[in-house]
């Protein structure tokens, strides 16, 4: 798992098991989605002052992961992705979501900026984890060992208090543009990960190429210039054509050193849509266009 910070834990113990997102049921990729401007609930801050954004800091109970994307319901209720092991009570290498505990739903998750290993970072608001596929998982008795080993992905509801600080482009890169199952070996991939392992933000936009779907499809690895770290899970990755398909999970030492292992977005989102009890739970598109 690649959360930073509970319990205390090597790198290296971090780096020692594969896990990949999953689940066990998929919808069309692009069946999840909907355009900012479609939203009529929430009103996004300007890219350029919001501080709610995919790629931002995400706190739980010391233990620090980052934001992938926004999504929304047809409440008009504003929730940010991560990792459901960001919320996890297991050790590095208990990576079972079916099997490893977790924090409750309803746990308080703070959004900040500038986090270190010596700084606590600035508070930018605050959320309430309102979904976890582990919790979920639990709950359902699912037994099998793709979903338990691999379906990775939680929700946290943005304080009403903090909406209007959201916007839902990924930095630098621009869009999600919609919703893909994971590209094929070979094709181009970015991510924008901020683990407070790493200080400032240069490293924090990544480029790489896909490994190829894993998993029988519900999880994909990828290579990037700078893998990820603790602290980046969660994070969010797009293809070539700005579409979200990936949640980062875990890095992994074999098969393949230092690959990124990841969630197949499209098939977390379905199974959350199923046992979330969130009515039409969906993928928001970036109001700024993709430059990636």
């Amino acid at each position: 798992m690649l959360c930073q910070g509970r319990p205390v834990r090597s790198l290296l113990s971090l780096l020692g098991t594969l896990l990949l997102g999953a689940a066990t049921a998929a919808s069309p990729a692009g069946a999840a989605e909907v355009s900012s401007a479609q939203v009529r609930g929430p009103r996004w801050a300007p890219a350029a002052r919001a501080t709610i954004t995919p790629g931002v800091q995400m706190m739980t109970a010391g233990a620090q992961c980052t934001a992938n994307f926004v999504f929304t319901d047809t409440r008009h209720r504003v929730y940010v992705g991560y990792a459901a092991h960001c919320a996890g009570l297991g050790e590095a290498t208990e990576t079972d979501g079916c099997e490893t505990g977790s924090l409750p739903l309803g746990t308080r998750v703070d959004f900040v900026r500038g986090a270190s290993l010596l700084e606590d970072g600035t508070a930018l608001g605050r959320g309430r984890l309102v979904y976890s596929s582990w919790l979920a998982m639990q709950e359902l008795g699912v037994e099998d060992p793709d979903a338990c080993a691999a379906n990775d992905f939680a929700l946290v509801r943005v304080s009403r208090a903090d909406r209007r600080k959201v916007n839902p482009s990924v930095p630098v890169f621009g869009g999600p543009v919609g919703l893909a199952e994971p590209p094929a070996q070979g094709e181009a991939v970015l991510s924008y990960g901020q683990s407070r392992l790493r200080p400032g933000t240069v490293l924090s936009p990544r480029r790489g190429v896909s490994l190829g779907p894993s998993y029988g499809g519900w999880g994909s690895d990828a290579y990037t210039l700078a893998p990820g770290v603790p602290g980046d899970s969660g994070s969010g990755f797009l293809d070539a054509q700005g579409r979200a398909f990936g949640t980062l999970s875990t890095l992994a030492l074999t098969p393949l050193p230092a690959a990124n292992g990841l969630g197949s977005l499209a098939r977390e989102l379905a199974f959350a849509r199923q046992h979330s009890g969130l009515r039409k739970l969906r993928l928001v598109r970036g109001t700024e266009p993709f430059t990636g």
